[in-house]
């Protein structure tokens, strides 16, 4: 059930530093521009993300990024906890460590990414929170931290790999009206989207040096195509007309672990979609 009087409280956990801006951020932006509770968790410090840095002082850099597009979000909180970077594991602890995360939020949602992806970190961040989803409402799992009464809704970002199988949209979030606030979040990133990604893409010599410029530069390298399956998320969600009229979505799929919602509960859960 949603927390009284439609107060919603969502927790995003992505694997490092940006993923949940990435996939998330727009919704986030929405979800907190009407007053509802929302937290970013990055499992891992980011630490290995660079080609020209490491260690510690990336990780503070990463952090320091990270509470900086959670700001400019405008969501309540950002943690990023001290796993290194491309080192994520499946353990017991921490399993422990994301069951007192989501029990501490007490969240009506959980976004996550699907444990099918091209890193191992956002795959076995999927797997951590999948290996939750039914944990976080037994007593004796981590009895240091109270259960949650009932399950949240369990959903993951999208995707575009296909095996096992593709991503499968459920709901899908026009963003259009907060697209340049997810923007501000993603330019906050300056060690990602204007360093390492563009070095991993053999683009860096691209990146302007002027900040306003690079920011477009930004929007133009990495605004997602809505795909088919996407636009036909929203158009269920908005009606055709409304839809058609879009350029800019989050969509996200049910994890079939935790609540599993039906059309009239994924839009009291996402009232911005409407």
């Amino acid at each position: 059930m949603l927390a009284p009087h439609g107060n919603i409280r969502l927790i995003a956990i992505g694997a490092h530093p940006d993923d949940c801006e990435y996939y998330a951020g727009g919704t986030a932006a929405l979800f907190a521009g009407l007053g509802h509770a929302v937290k970013f968790v990055s499992l891992t410090n980011g630490d290995a993300g660079h080609h020209a840095e490491g260690g510690g002082a990336l990780a503070r850099r990463r952090r320091a990024e990270s509470v900086e597009a959670g700001r400019r979000l405008g969501i309540t909180e950002y943690e990023t906890l001290d796993h290194h970077d491309g080192e994520l594991l499946p353990t017991l602890e921490a399993r422990h460590q994301v069951i007192r995360l989501i029990r501490q939020w007490q969240p009506d949602i959980v976004l996550t990414h699907r444990p099918n992806d091209y890193h191992p970190d956002h795959r076995y961040t999927g797997v951590l929170v999948e290996d939750a989803a039914f944990l976080v409402t037994v007593p004796n799992a981590c009895p240091d931290t109270p259960p949650l009464p009932s399950s949240p809704v369990f959903l993951y970002f999208q995707d575009q790999f296909l095996k096992p199988a593709p991503f499968r949209p459920d709901i899908a979030v026009a963003i259009d009206g907060v697209w340049e606030k997810k923007l501000d979040a993603l330019d906050a990133h300056v060690s990602q989207f204007y360093e390492w990604l563009p070095w991993l893409d053999g683009r860096l010599s691209e990146v302007p040096k002027d900040p306003a410029e690079r920011r477009k530069w930004l929007a133009r390298t990495r605004t997602p195509e809505l795909t088919p399956a996407v636009r036909a998320a929203l158009e269920k969600c908005y009606g055709p007309q409304t839809a058609a009229q879009f350029q800019h979505a989050e969509a996200f799929e049910v994890c079939e672990y935790g609540r599993q919602p039906n059309q009239a509960d994924l839009h009291q859960l996402f009232p911005m979609v409407k």
